[in-house]
């Protein structure tokens, strides 16, 4: 094992790491199931559940990065950066960036796709949020659009993550999943 248990991320860090995955993959997984059925009460209230959600992830994002701007991650163990190639050094940033880039993008632009289609959200069921843009059919269609292309992307770069994680953990053995743990 090289000393990537001992650069460990702060317990915030990680509490909030696996909190926001959490919350992804169970609203992305809601959101999947819910667009497909047929109009009933139980169809608003995931709709309902999946707008909450993404506001949580919204504001879990905003703690998360204000963490990590105050509390910058630990470098990369050298052995483990050492061993590395190039290509994956990139793909290990590139993929963060766009988890950080989209962990806001997804959600705001769900909530003015909500906005625009004239469906306020109204947060835990008693707390009206602002709309960020008015009520348009056309608008709704494109931001419709857009909100599930960003969840694709993101849903493919979080199996990028745990795919990498993985192979750091099983092929590799390089602890370093053990700095998230």
């Amino acid at each position: 094992m090289s000393d990537a248990s001992t650069t460990r991320y702060h317990p915030l860090s990680r509490a909030l790491h696996w909190l926001l995955g959490l919350a992804l993959v169970g609203n992305f997984a809601l959101g999947l199931y819910m667009v497909d059925l047929p109009f009933s009460p139980a169809r608003l209230q995931y709709y309902s559940w999946h707008k909450w959600a993404g506001v949580l992830v919204l504001a879990f994002s905003a703690v998360r990065l204000l963490n990590r701007l105050l509390s910058p991650p630990p470098a990369l163990p050298h052995a483990i950066e050492a061993a590395m190639p190039s290509w994956q050094r990139w793909a290990h940033h590139a993929t963060h960036v766009g988890l950080y880039v989209l962990f806001f993008a997804v959600p705001l632009l769900g909530w003015s796709f909500s906005s625009a289609a004239g469906f306020p959200v109204v947060l835990f069921g008693v707390l009206p949020l602002p709309d960020f843009v008015p009520v348009s059919e056309s608008l709704a269609d494109v931001l419709k659009q857009l909100h599930e292309l960003a969840a694709f992307a993101m849903a493919g770069l979080v199996l990028l993550h745990i795919g990498g994680a993985l192979k750091h953990h099983f092929i590799d053995r390089d602890g370093l999943l053990a700095r998230m743990k």
